[in-house]
């Protein structure tokens, strides 16, 4: 911190100032990235999260997944490393990191399931989403499972253009598929058609 905000000129009584970045290529997990580090001008600046001639910054993969995993867009975390630790980490390095995880999470939602389900809760959760310059309605599908056990699992987790019983039937047909055979109770709103998905499932 120089002591004035990026881009403050006025009422400033220090002989210091930001001068631009330096370039750094460092190894990752994931292989190599460049780095844009901030410079001033008399050299004083000491980077804190990747030190100066430190080559090596495995672990910061696991800050920005994490900052993923809580709803962050790609944009938003370049923005948020670069603001907390003065890393410039692109949008697209962040992708990349951030695209690591889709097979766990391919692996997660197709894992086997239980055969019997004493409760099943479904429910659909709406959302707005901003594409192409026009706003559409989205629906996330969520079931709930209790295990025999008493504990709970989401099963699964699936994203439709809005809510429908012929979209719940193939969910329903998915979880079959999965290893599901028996369910006692189902706990679901009043949607039409979706007593007979159930059913025909």
């Amino acid at each position: 911190n120089l002591g004035y905000e990026k881009y403050e000129k006025k009422d400033k009584d220090i002989s210091n100032s930001r001068n631009g970045y330096s370039s750094k290529t460092v190894k990752t997990q994931f292989g190599e990235m460049e780095l844009n580090i901030p410079r001033d001008r008399d050299g004083e600046f000491e980077p804190i999260i990747v030190p100066k001639h430190k080559r090596d910054i495995s672990g910061i993969e696991e800050k920005i997944i994490s900052l993923y995993s809580r709803g962050m867009s790609t944009r938003d975390i370049h923005e948020q490393i670069k603001d907390l630790y003065g890393i410039e980490v692109s949008a697209e390095m962040v992708s990349k990191i951030t695209d690591r995880i889709i097979p766990e999470i391919k692996e997660w939602q197709s894992r086997p399931l239980e055969k019997i389900y004493p409760f099943i809760f479904m429910d659909a959760i709406h959302y707005k989403v901003r594409t192409e310059n026009h706003i559409i309605n989205k629906a996330a599908y969520v079931v709930l499972g209790v295990t025999i056990e008493g504990t709970k699992d989401i099963l699964g987790i699936w994203i439709g253009e809005n809510e429908t019983s012929r979209f719940w039937l193939g969910v329903l047909n998915e979880l079959k598929n999965r290893g599901v055979e028996d369910v006692l109770i189902f706990s679901v709103d009043g949607l039409s058609g979706i007593k007979e998905a159930i059913q025909a499932t």
